[in-house]
């Protein structure tokens, strides 16, 4: 909703605006006013060349994604994953662990619990600091990020009249600019317009805050001011419900690695520099989860710990790992021309922070991060040393000497990469056939490293045995290495289709050559092109091998 209200002459005095901002926070922002800004100058609005409603209706009706527990009107926040789905989870996570851990001599993997000792979130700071800023509105009693609530002055020929407000979404410029020309008619202000100029709700000052119309009831006065709202899940655990019960689910996999740190360096015959790898499940409270899976509060991270001597040359192991990892997200199919990096400010860095350096995707709603590469020094070691009085220490031969070694963290969420390339993947086209009819085609353009199904392999017609044989003794075949999927079900065109929509590279097809031509050949047609030609058995292996693994 797009709320407008009048410029008022009320003013708060002795209070300043608060400034709940984290690099996090500040980085998306800043490209966020970029490309806010960039359209206010026009009101006319680009729509994407993908929209994410047709990437959702897509997810549920192929059965990549679901709404958790959609029986009883669904759970905000929460997603379940389908057949297909889950096989590309599954994909991603099996290409980071081998390409990360599986191929490197320098990195090993481990896997923590998602509940730890509670003294573990305070050492690390989530406890006193792990939160959003938020927004509650007193008349809908909604609540809001408030660096997610935008909003604007209205200015006519140079005077404030009065503001306007919106959620972000993927035109939240458009939708100010829109609100404030609906406000000027109803007003019957003469004057010219000027572009709308808008900030995140972290920037409102105490004076202007009453006069910010709520999203929730288009009416100014009932947005209170930002406060912050710790993230982390609460439970408790054993059988008494108090305070010395309590713990939390862990908001980060990070953490057991850094707590794990000194077992990994005593029994995994490691030295610097080496990494320690972790996948799987965290929950953050999220005060608005948004963007589909983009930002939901359960989720699963990647991350990755890589520990260097403290007089290394941190500033290139970092820059190494930022391009390690935007061509990992190459490699899964992600087109280099929708990566970008943003560079942390350093004055908005945390205070132990070195650098921290984000690989952006643009998304159908916008530029987002997809992967933070964070040089944090020796603080989480050092934290964690200091909390419980175990030393962290390892022991340098060259130097003689003990120190805290220093870390470089790329973390990413394995829902924000599948989600990255269900949208690069995605596309409707207008294909016409051998007769000059034109049809449209919805495919997916998925790396053969992480397509749900491999093959599929078809028999030309159901109804002849040796077809039908001939078309499952190779897809048994296929199955003890690949996903593969066997389809006997409609015309081999519409077959294709369905193919073509879960991201499928290739088809066999077996045809009546394949059973009365010598060489034993099949039809093989190839997703993106929709080329065909004939390939023996020994050369589908072989091409699956190549491009698969």
């Amino acid at each position: 909703m797009v709320g407008v209200v009048a410029a008022g002459k009320t003013r708060v005095a002795g209070r300043s605006p608060i400034h709940l901002s984290t690099p996090e926070l500040t980085a998306a922002r800043a490209l966020r006013y970029l490309s806010l800004l960039m359209s206010a100058e026009s009101s006319v609005t680009t729509k994407p060349a993908v929209s994410m409603d047709s990437i959702v209706a897509l997810a549920k009706r192929r059965g990549f994604i679901f709404q958790s527990s959609e029986i009883y009107g669904g759970f905000n926040g929460f997603f379940d994953y389908g057949p297909l789905g889950s096989e590309l989870k599954k994909n991603i996570r099996d290409c980071w662990w081998n390409d990360m851990v599986h191929r490197r001599e320098d990195v090993v993997g481990i896997e923590t619990s998602i509940i730890m000792h509670p003294k573990v979130w305070e050492a690390s700071g989530h406890v006193a600091g792990f939160s959003d800023p938020l927004v509650d509105c007193k008349v809908s009693k909604q609540r809001f990020r408030a660096d997610q609530l935008f909003f604007s002055p209205v200015t006519v020929d140079g005077a404030i009249v009065g503001y306007v407000s919106a959620l972000e979404s993927e035109d939240t410029a458009a939708k100010l600019q829109a609100a404030a020309e609906t406000f000027k008619r109803r007003k019957a202000i003469v004057g010219t317009l000027a572009p709308v100029t808008p900030k995140d709700f972290t920037e409102a000052t105490p004076d202007q805050i009453p006069l910010i119309p709520s999203p929730g009831t288009a009416e100014p006065g009932s947005l209170t001011e930002a406060r912050a709202f710790n993230m982390m899940f609460q439970t408790n655990v054993g059988a008494m419900t108090d305070g010395s019960s309590v713990a939390y689910l862990r908001p980060e996999t990070a953490q057991g690695m850094f707590v794990d740190f000194k077992n990994v360096w005593d029994t995994g015959r490691v030295k610097l520099p080496f990494g320690i790898a972790q996948i799987g499940k965290s929950f953050r409270n999220e005060i608005t989860p948004r963007y589909y899976i983009f930002r939901s509060r359960e989720f699963e991270q990647m991350e990755m710990e890589y520990f260097i001597h403290e007089d290394a040359d941190w500033s290139k192991c970092h820059q190494e790992w930022i391009e390690w990892c935007r061509q990992w997200l190459i490699s899964v199919g992600l087109p280099a021309s929708k990566l970008s990096l943003y560079a942390h400010k350093k004055e908005k860095l945390a205070f132990y922070s070195k650098g921290t350096t984000d690989i952006m995707f643009e998304y159908p709603f916008g530029v987002q991060e997809l992967w933070g590469i964070a040089a944090r020094g020796n603080y989480d070691l050092g934290q964690h040393a200091l909390a419980s009085g175990k030393p962290q220490e390892v022991f340098d031969e060259t130097s003689k000497k003990k120190f805290v070694p220093h870390v470089i963290e790329p973390a990413v969420g394995v829902d924000r990469i599948l989600l990255a390339v269900l949208c690069a993947g995605y596309a409707e086209e207008d294909v016409t056939d051998d007769k000059g009819n034109v049809e449209k085609r919805t495919v997916l353009r998925l790396s053969p490293r992480i397509a749900p199904v491999k093959v599929a392999v078809l028999p030309l017609v159901k109804n002849k045995e040796a077809l039908v044989g001939r078309a499952r003794a190779l897809y048994k075949k296929l199955q003890r290495r690949y996903a593969v999927f066997f389809d006997d079900s409609g015309n081999i065109g519409k077959r294709y289709r369905r193919q073509d929509e879960i991201g499928t590279p290739w088809c066999i097809t077996i045809d009546f050559e394949t059973i009365e031509q010598p060489g034993d050949t099949f039809t093989l047609r190839e997703r993106d092109s929709m080329a065909q030609r004939r390939i023996t058995e020994v050369e589908l292996f072989a091409l699956l091998e190549e491009h698969v693994c």
